[in-house]
């Protein structure tokens, strides 16, 4: 059978197809653009969205098992909804969903209310599911590499809490390890949830420090206050969604995103090796630059 996953030209999902090609599984993607789809030779390209019904039901055909991100879109929830319902349909039981950490607390936070309620439905209709919940992303710092490289400023705000950073290449071998392991399986297996977490839980001046040793220079952390760093993003991104990162921020420095006991040494336990660390990106990142 096929593993069909959505999202597959992102930042995520590219890794995911990666992992499992490498590991000999059956691989088919959608996407709406296929020249994005440089996958290796013998992946399924099927041209769609989540939106598209017609191309929905082609790419699930034949398939079992499911791995479904949603980008944080405007109609997220309804493309979770449709989805959803189409696989059950289709007969699919085997899903990895990609949540986010504290779905089910941060509610205001659009994105995080929107995976919370896809959570609910997994477990409602029925389905078999393994739902990551992972903390911010590691990666998601190239978006704000210029204050730091350029401005010596740290600009995002998250606050003394800790956020335990994690490198979405964690969680793409994460999401192949259970997506192969539910294929795998005789039937339906029972659901569960992981939190996929950073090595460390890193302060916003934590992270001004790490950045001051890569660089030898001083980078200084931009401070707790979200209202410059929602302007900063409605520069290149539409104002609804710089507001809601401005909120998902204001849970950092409110909450943070500290790891449970046992969530750490449960993935090195999966992934067999150490997670990778807010450093060695940093490292990649300035040398690159």
């Amino acid at each position: 059978m096929t593993i069909l996953v959505t999202g597959a030209t992102g930042r995520v999902g590219r890794h995911v197809v990666d992992q499992l090609v490498t590991r000999g599984a059956a691989v088919r993607v959608l996407t709406r653009d296929p020249a994005k789809a440089d996958f290796a030779k013998g992946v399924d390209v099927a041209q769609g969205d989540l939106l598209d019904l017609d191309a929905l039901r082609a790419a699930i055909s034949g398939v079992r098992t499911l791995f479904l991100l949603n980008a944080v879109t405007g109609d997220e929830f309804t493309q979770a909804i449709l989805t959803l319902n189409v696989a059950r349909q289709a007969g699919i039981d085997r899903v990895v969903y990609l949540s986010v950490f504290q779905a089910d607390r941060a509610v205001n936070v659009p994105h995080f209310a929107v995976k919370f309620g896809a959570e609910r439905m997994l477990d409602q209709m029925g389905f078999g599911a393994t739902i990551l919940r992972p903390t911010y992303f590691i990666d998601n710092e190239v978006m704000v590499k210029d204050a730091i490289l350029q401005h010596g400023v740290y600009p995002m705000p998250i606050g003394s809490k800790g956020v335990a950073m994690v490198d979405a290449r964690d969680i793409a071998e994460v999401a192949a390890i259970e997506l192969i392991r539910r294929e795998a399986a005789p039937g339906k297996l029972p659901s569960e949830t992981i939190n996929v977490v950073g090595p460390d839980t890193l302060t916003g001046a934590d992270v001004a420090a790490i950045w001051s040793d890569v660089l030898g220079r001083s980078i200084t952390y931009g401070g707790d206050d979200p209202s410059g760093f929602e302007q900063t993003m409605a520069s290149f991104m539409p104002p609804w969604m710089a507001y809601e990162m401005r909120l998902m921020a204001e849970r950092y420095v409110s909450d943070g995103m500290i790891p449970e006991k046992g969530d750490r040494e449960r993935l090195v336990a999966l992934l067999g090796r150490p997670l990778h660390s807010y450093r060695d990106f940093a490292r990649a990142l300035a040398a690159a630059a």
